[in-house]
């Protein structure tokens, strides 16, 4: 008798756990926009429950050298020694334009500036895709400044 309930159980926990599972798929957040003087939110999907993810022209690689050659260490930063990781979000959005980018984790306001500068000037990305449709995804990239 014990087995049998012990049976049901355990099949209706399976079951609630794999409704969860596809729910998790199209999981979607809200992105705060501070650009405008009222904030404005939109629905995206997290980076890691797409299809495809959303893509920098020419992969990582050429995303790297991107950062590398169009970054400028502000200049006041760089003497006072100042160095790290500014992590930033924003979304590519289904046409592959960069919107809602802000700063998660600063260091120090010009380098925060700086990153948001440099995200804001990067070209089009290749969209992030859901059923072979193109969906806005929020996306978190760390910019690194070290002398």
């Amino acid at each position: 008798m014990m087995t049998r309930w012990c049976r049901i159980v355990l099949l209706m926990c399976c079951a609630i756990v794999a409704m969860n599972a596809g729910a998790q798929m199209k999981r979607i957040v809200a992105c705060q926009s501070t650009s405008h003087s009222t904030p404005r939110y939109m629905e995206v999907y997290e980076c890691d429950y797409v299809d495809e993810q959303p893509q920098f022209p020419g992969g990582e690689v050429e995303m790297i050298k991107y950062i590398n050659s169009m970054r400028r260490y502000p200049a006041e930063a760089y003497y006072q020694n100042i160095q790290g990781r500014v992590l930033c979000s924003f979304v590519v959005n289904a046409d592959g334009s960069l919107s809602h980018i802000s700063v998660i984790r600063g260091v120090e306001p010009s380098l925060n500036r700086e990153a948001v500068r440099l995200i804001s000037s990067m070209p089009r990305w290749i969209a992030g895709k859901v059923a072979n449709q193109a969906v806005p995804v929020h996306y978190i990239l760390p910019i690194v400044f070290r002398r």
